[in-house]
């Protein structure tokens, strides 16, 4: 598909990029990873050991406790990363089914071809980018006779989107109200549709033809509940060439030493995804590597679903529910009564009343559904559901353009799971097994990270301005505990992540400490996380007001260089050489962190060399 589109004569940058490829280690790789791996913990736990034993300067306590206790925080995560990433030992993609009978336990009483819905859920997106999408899915081929129904589900209840659905021969599904946001636009799907299989895309998803045959073949598995693949933005600006960029300022010679500079440090491009959307390190690593623990959670968009899980979790839910408010009613009416039993009669009573007050649906009514569906199916002990990560990209999308939509988004993400853990901790669920928590505690304790990355952050900046030290000294002895494992740690990263930029996902896992904080303090008050719809155009304007925070971070650590060496010039008392290395360093590498986002809050497409996305996507409607 990306061959054709790129020998399309209007085909633009962004339409020539092709998706990433499945980093596939082999045996060795994976052997060399996880000796790395065991290497860089096992030096961690010896420098946090002589951390906790010989190191605090109990003269300045509040601050030597305060970045020890945040190392230990972020020691326990790189645990968790560790065992998330442990081993890619995934189920092998079987052969497509052919009818329904290749897909079953138990063998159907009549055998036919597959009934497959096909959602496109959409709100306020453009009807001609769902029109793509539609167009797309309408192409999709499969090695069998299928029943392939494809379905518009348009919360928007637009005349328009509803003319491209007739106009192009699909189905149109809308409902009066918006209650449950996008779960509750699928549930209503669901109550319209019979599909053995439903297939989940958003508005902007335009499928590859192969989705179909390359994803269905995992349901011979009559346990397989559903299949995610990865989500490709085919939008993320591919950035200027260095040499092109410096050509255009300085002439033949900002060619000469762009090309010059790139044979040194390999290829460079100036505005390649300035808002680091590419999300190649998080389907393609941290989900995929889930998949021995069957504990790869569902993402939306991109994923397949068998009807029966879905349903059979939506009853065992309701029941439980139902049992849980009954129970407390009827603890009420002893209370009331003072009768030690309710009879029969009125147990039931309860019971249907509480019935009544229970929402039965297959999609949690959520902002982060997935999630939600994800746990409550693998939580199904008497079913053994499972989940398949598919490695091979099948569809492209959109992502934020500008980071107020970027904005919009983490911020969902981040409030929807942490709202989860407040309010139903699958920690505490029975029926998920211990490597099921600790995959999903990863994902959770991820979001935690504020916690610790600011003090990180202000760390060197105090240090630097009051030369009050947060270890007992800078000794060699310091140097011998930190540095093997700071080493160690950087070569496991290296070569656990061999195919992806992992130096960029932890520049954003730093820099985004205000919107993860902002999001884990409303969940602590017990806002509601709403659903908001990521734009899916591309906003003008500069964004500094959503960076206030890293600005200001950034600017304190620069003068505090400028005041910490020249406080070191002048022989002040604190200031030795090996704190300034330490405290130097650390700080230019908080600066580049921060540096990333900023970068976006300003960034703005180059009209030379960047079509603007949604004119991209015009092209194919002309």
């Amino acid at each position: 598909m990306a061959q054709k589109q790129a020998n399309r004569p209007h085909a633009t940058r962004y339409e020539r990029q092709v998706p990433w490829r499945h980093a596939a280690h082999g045996p060795l790789h994976v052997f060399v990873w996880q000796f790395l791996a065991t290497a860089s913990l096992v030096f961690g736990v010896w420098y946090l050991w002589w951390r906790w034993t010989y190191s605090i300067n109990w003269d300045a306590a509040w601050f030597s406790l305060s970045l020890l206790i945040a190392e230990t925080g972020a020691f326990l995560g790189l645990i968790l990363f560790t065992i998330n990433l442990w081993t890619p030992r995934s189920p092998k993609r079987p052969i497509a089914p052919a009818r329904i009978s290749d897909t079953t336990e138990t063998p159907p009483e009549t055998d036919r071809p597959l009934i497959v819905d096909v959602f496109f859920a959409t709100y306020s997106e453009d009807p001609e980018l769902v029109r793509l999408g539609l167009r797309d899915a309408q192409n999709m081929h499969y090695p069998h006779p299928i029943d392939l129904r494809i379905h518009v589900l348009d919360d928007g209840r637009r005349p328009a989107m509803a003319a491209v659905a007739q106009d192009l021969g699909v189905n149109y599904i809308t409902r009066s109200d918006n209650v449950g946001y996008k779960a509750g636009n699928l549930r209503n799907a669901m109550d319209h549709t019979v599909g053995d299989f439903v297939v989940i895309f958003d508005a902007d998803t335009r499928p590859f033809p192969n989705f179909l045959a390359n994803t269905l073949g995992y349901f011979r598995d009559p346990k397989t509940a559903w299949v995610q693949t990865p989500q490709w933005f085919w939008d993320i600006p591919p950035g200027v060439p260095l040499p092109a960029a410096l050509e255009r300022k300085l002439g033949r010679f900002g060619n000469w030493l762009g090309r010059r500079i790139e044979t040194v440090i390999g290829p460079v491009r100036i505005g390649e995804d300035p808002f680091g959307n590419d999300p190649q390190m998080f389907y393609d690593f941290i989900q995929h590597r889930r998949n021995w623990a069957n504990a790869s959670f569902c993402c939306g968009a991109g994923s397949v679903h068998r009807r029966e899980a879905l349903m059979e979790a939506a009853i065992r839910s309701w029941a439980a529910q139902i049992e849980d408010l009954s129970g407390k009613e009827a603890r009420r009416l002893t209370r009331l009564t003072g009768e030690a039993n309710l009879s029969t009669p009125v147990h039931h009573s309860a019971q249907m009343g509480r019935a009544r007050e229970v929402e039965f649906t297959p999609f949690k009514l959520h902002v982060s559904e997935d999630l939600y569906t994800s746990i409550a199916l693998h939580s199904d002990r008497a079913r053994g559901w499972k989940s398949v990560m598919h490695p091979e990209v099948l569809s492209r999308m959109i992502s934020p353009n500008d980071l107020l939509s970027w904005t919009i988004q983490r911020f969902k993400y981040a409030g929807g799971t942490l709202d989860i853990l407040r309010n139903d901790n699958p920690l505490l669920r029975r029926g998920l097994n211990l490597p099921q928590k600790l995959m999903y505690g990863t994902t959770f304790y991820s979001y935690l990270s504020p916690l610790w990355n600011i003090i990180f952050l202000i760390s060197p900046i105090i240090f630097l301005f009051s030369g009050i030290a947060p270890v007992a000294t800078y000794s060699l002895e310091f140097f011998l505990h930190i540095v093997p494992f700071l080493v160690m740690n950087e070569l496991a990263q290296m070569v656990g992540l061999w195919g992806t930029p992992a130096m960029k996902g932890r520049k954003w896992y730093i820099a985004m400490f205000p919107l993860t904080l902002a999001a884990l303090w409303a969940v602590i008050r017990g806002q509601k996380i709403s659903f908001t719809v990521t734009p899916k155009d591309r906003a003008s304007g500069r964004y500094l007001k959503l960076v206030r925070w890293q600005i200001l971070i950034l600017s304190l650590n620069a003068a505090a260089l400028v005041y910490g060496w020249s406080m070191f010039g002048l022989g002040v008392s604190g200031y030795t050489l090996g704190a300034m290395i330490v405290n130097t360093f650390w700080s230019l590498s908080n600066m580049m962190a921060l540096w990333v986002i900023i970068r976006a809050a300003i960034w703005s497409p180059d009209p030379e060399f960047d079509l603007p996305v949604m004119e991209a996507y015009q092209h194919e409607t002309r």
